[in-house]
């Protein structure tokens, strides 16, 4: 299959109105060849154009006039206009390879690709990267990027990927650093393997690249009761996990002082496993690591604070919360500021994660499965709300193929996805 053939044009587009034709293949636009997305991104932001197109080995040339950033209207066989990259490694803590047999096959894809991480927040390892690729994010400034950090130290660091290149990681980055990339990061902390003075060393050699290292969480490692054959991992106990915390907020101290951002952040999930309190809303500055957990509880207590002062007093129907164990006790103190306020009812229900494992306790990975098997015969009001991470990007469908609806049916009540958003979660709860 060829990627960059176009498929359809859209109508009264800039390519529509040049005359370009569903079946040709764009092979270069103003004379630069078009690999991929990223190229074909890049070199069709101009407002004027000469794009070769080709088709049953004839070539034609087409000029555009168009608005600068104004999109072009080409869709081609996949959005990538290639094949996306699989990764190249075999992390030790890799989380598709403790994933249960039976589920969707797309789930077991393990990706590593730096168009992703530009175009859709992917995290990247950087070690299937070519000299060519490297060169080009440096060439078209492709940033920002969001890189898979885990160690500085070489040795270490292809031991945590369970590749060679995986060393080479600080030196790429520095060169990206060099290029004025700017890279988000992140570390997956290991018990014993990759914390405490290994923790320190990687912290101070990516503080050395600010500006362009923006932003840093260290998370916990997260281990499923599917295991088998793999490399021995243990928990954080709340005790070491503490220790986590208290390094990197220290260290944190100091970018502050120094910087004036504290750069490094643990994600709520450290915080819940040492027993410690999320620190408050102005602690996590820009909340540039949302995605990786860190500040999201504080930011839906902060959000929710907010909707629930603009929110007129009112009666609302009883309803429901289904969460991760790791949630529950902040979704309760939201509820409860709910109840105070407004006459209704709210329950929440910790749900245990039978599916993966209980050390599992985020709400993201909670299944229907999960969900209708504990949540059966439970009091849960006119409807339960659920977090919309819990489904699969865009669609009404749970890690382990169980739908909406039939959790709908066997609990007999709407299933309501919810937003990660204060905002969000005050109408629904107060909804008609």
């Amino acid at each position: 299959m060829d990627h960059g053939e176009i498929v359809s044009v859209d109508a009264r587009s800039p390519a529509q109105r040049a005359g370009v034709r569903p079946g040709e293949t764009l092979a270069a636009v103003n004379g630069h060849p078009i690999v991929d997305v990223l190229d074909y991104k890049f070199y069709t932001y101009d407002p004027e154009l000469e794009l070769t197109l080709t088709q049953g080995g004839a070539s034609r040339t087409v000029r555009v006039r168009k608005g600068e950033g104004e999109e072009l209207g080409l869709n081609f066989q996949t959005y990538m206009m290639d094949a996306p990259r699989a990764c190249a490694n075999r992390c030790i803590f890799c989380f598709v390879d403790q994933l249960p047999k039976g589920m969707r096959q797309s789930l077991y894809f393990k990706d590593d690709d730096a168009r992703l991480s530009f175009l859709m927040g992917n995290y990247i390892t950087l070690t299937n990267l070519s000299e060519r690729e490297i060169q080009r994010v440096c060439d078209l400034h492709i940033s920002p990027i969001n890189v898979s950090v885990h160690a500085t130290e070489p040795e270490l660091r292809a031991m945590l990927l369970g590749n060679p290149r995986g060393g080479k990681g600080l030196e790429l980055m520095q060169r990206l650093a060099r290029a004025g990339i700017t890279m988000n990061c992140q570390i997956v902390s290991c018990p014993g393997i990759n914390d405490g003075a290994h923790l320190a060393r990687t912290m101070e050699d990516l503080a050395a690249l600010w500006p362009e290292v923006n932003s840093v969480s260290v998370v916990p490692v997260g281990l499923t009761r599917h295991r088998e054959g793999l490399y021995p991992l243990e928990p954080y106990t709340p005790a070491a996990a503490a220790a986590v915390v208290d390094m990197v907020e220290a260290y944190a101290d100091q970018c502050l002082a120094r910087y004036g951002t504290r750069l490094f952040w643990c994600s709520d999930e450290f915080y819940i496993q040492a027993g410690r309190d999320i620190p408050p809303d102005g602690y996590f500055e820009d909340y540039t690591q949302l995605e990786n957990g860190v500040g999201m509880l504080r930011l839906l207590e902060t959000e929710f604070a907010s909707a629930l002062e603009l929110q007129e007093p009112k009666t609302a129907a009883p309803f429901s919360i289904a969460c991760g164990v790791a949630a529950a006790p902040f979704l309760r103190e939201i509820v409860d500021k709910a109840q105070g306020k407004c006459h209704t009812k709210g329950y929440i229900y910790p749900v245990v994660n039978r599916f993966f494992g209980e050390t599992i306790t985020v709400s993201g990975l909670v299944t229907g499965q999960d969900l209708m098997e504990q949540l059966a015969g439970k009091e849960l009001g006119k409807r339960l709300l659920v977090p919309v991470n819990m489904l699969r990007h865009g669609q009404d469908v749970f890690l382990d193929d169980v739908t909406l609806a039939q959790v709908s049916q066997r609990l007999g009540v709407p299933v309501v996805p919810v937003d990660q958003d204060g905002f969000e979660l005050c109408d629904a709860i107060f909804e008609s």
